[in-house]
């Protein structure tokens, strides 16, 4: 053998070598698909379940002609059509079992009208065997044949049918069973199948795939729906878990003690759950690692426990320190938060640490410097600060709306109640029963040139704005994302 070829030959061993070291490698890094689950999963393990399906008979259901329990097990025949739940369901997790023959097509219709198409009038997500053989074929490729499938993108597995395309690689094979929840919480639509994420969308922020109207995209509640295609299919354990949007206001509640489906943020007793603000920019905040993180949250606790206490079950700041933030980060979630000011006060709510849900006296008529107005103009002139309108508004939005609808505020020294609802990046906020932000965007406030996108999560915090406070009853329900 020449030299040439010797070190060719070494050169081709070393690489054979190195590729299935590369490939374990790879076989080593986790799925993010996978790991996208953790997060939903654990939260709606919290969830509040209802059977959907009871195992014995279609009670809850309409029409059933077509559909019959054999042990346990809901059994879509040949030749059925259309299933739905007599009850309407507007924000929901939807979790079940399937399992179809070879080929097998049918759908879960959410947000369906009555006697509705699913994925016109409402929206399907697809239920169907992509991989077999009915759907595949051949082409011929510059003379190669290669296997091809006719299925456009969107009708895939998982799909929001006509919207949205569903990742792939997940769904066993016919005969065996396949487990999928599915999360519809205002316009985020979220798919899991076999513990992975196989669809996180926002509907407003989408364009459907197939260049069809979806008026179903638009749907608030409807009817769940199992959308046969005469093929045969089997169904089982079907709960359901409501997300609907809590009551604004709590009535008859004892103070600190959160209701059903919610945690305390604020145990009544100490600061248990709480930390100081790290640095006044979030951005320069998130950066801090290491030892420069740890120093500047030892002197941020330090200044909390100078200035924040607890009183009779309230939580009092003395106006001289700094904002308290929530030790836990939260991403989407529903906030109940009462909260009371003396007159000319200023305080809000961060979402995320972003600023900010505004709280201040909508009677103070002094500016800026502190002195009142001398005639209508200037009066006028102060209007503008937006404080007169009440609180609630997203006072830094400066592409969205910023504005309160209503003045809800009831008089400085009385307590209020927020009931703030966070999906994505739009807020919805009720301040004493009215809705004062109906589902508007929160700015990235900390990203002055508007390129970033609002954190996914991050603290919750009670702003510090020189201001006597006080708060209580502050309880939070995650949602899953």
């Amino acid at each position: 053998m020449k030299p040439s070829s010797l070190a060719l030959s070494s050169a081709c061993l070393a690489l054979g070598l190195a590729v299935p070291l590369a490939a374990q490698e790879a076989a080593k890094k986790p799925d993010p698909n996978i790991e996208a689950t953790k997060r939903p999963l654990a939260i709606l393990e919290k969830a509040a379940w209802t059977e959907l399906f009871n195992g014995k008979d279609l009670t809850g259901w309409k029409p059933t002609e077509g559909y019959k329990v054999v042990d346990g097990v809901l059994v879509c025949e040949k030749g059925a059509k259309n299933l739905y739940t007599e009850k309407e369901y507007s924000d929901f997790a939807l979790s079940f079992e399937f399992k179809f023959e070879d080929g097998g097509n049918n759908g879960i219709g959410i947000r369906v009208p009555d006697g509705g198409h699913a994925a016109s009038e409402g929206m399907e997500i697809q239920v169907l065997d992509h991989n077999s053989k009915r759907y595949q074929g051949e082409a011929e490729i510059d003379g190669k044949k290669h296997k091809v499938s006719w299925l456009k993108p969107w009708q895939y597995h998982g799909s929001i049918y006509g919207i949205y395309p569903a990742k792939t690689g997940y769904l066993k094979g016919p005969g065996e069973w396949n487990q999928q929840t599915i999360v519809a919480i205002e316009d985020h639509i979220m798919v899991i199948l076999n513990g992975a994420v196989i669809v996180d969308a926002f509907l407003e922020d989408i364009t459907p795939v197939d260049g069809a109207e979806h008026k179903g995209m638009k749907n608030k509640s409807g009817h769940i729906m199992l959308s046969g295609h005469s093929d045969p299919m089997e169904f089982r354990g079907f709960k359901v878990a409501d997300l609907t949007a809590s009551k604004p206001v709590l009535e008859g509640a004892q103070d600190n003690t959160p209701p059903a489906g919610f945690s305390a943020l604020f145990n009544g007793k100490d600061l248990s759950g709480w930390k100081g603000l790290a640095h006044n920019n979030a951005t320069e905040r998130r950066a801090l690692t290491g030892d420069a993180l740890k120093e500047a949250q030892s002197k941020a606790d330090q200044v909390m426990k100078d200035h924040w206490r607890v009183e009779n079950g309230v939580l009092i700041y003395d106006g001289k320190g700094a904002s308290l933030c929530t030790a836990k980060d939260y991403g989407d979630f529903e906030f109940y938060c009462d909260w009371k000011i003396p007159p000319g006060a200023d305080s809000g709510i961060y979402l995320r640490g972003t600023p900010q849900v505004q709280i201040w006296d909508p009677w103070d008529p002094r500016k800026k410097d502190g002195t009142l107005p001398v005639d209508a103009k200037e009066w006028v002139e102060q209007y503008k600060n937006g404080r007169n309108l009440g609180s609630g508004s997203l006072w830094n939005n400066k592409r969205a709306k910023n504005l309160p609808l209503v003045l809800a505020d009831k008089p400085p020294g009385e307590w209020n109640t927020f009931l703030m609802r966070m999906v994505g990046d739009k807020v919805s906020i009720w301040l004493n029963g009215k809705l004062v932000v109906d589902r508007t965007e929160l700015e990235n406030y900390w990203d002055k040139e508007g390129k970033l996108p609002l954190p996914r999560a991050d603290q919750i915090e009670l702003q510090h704005h020189g201001s006597e406070l006080y708060f209580k009853n502050l309880y939070i329900r995650e949602l899953p994302y």
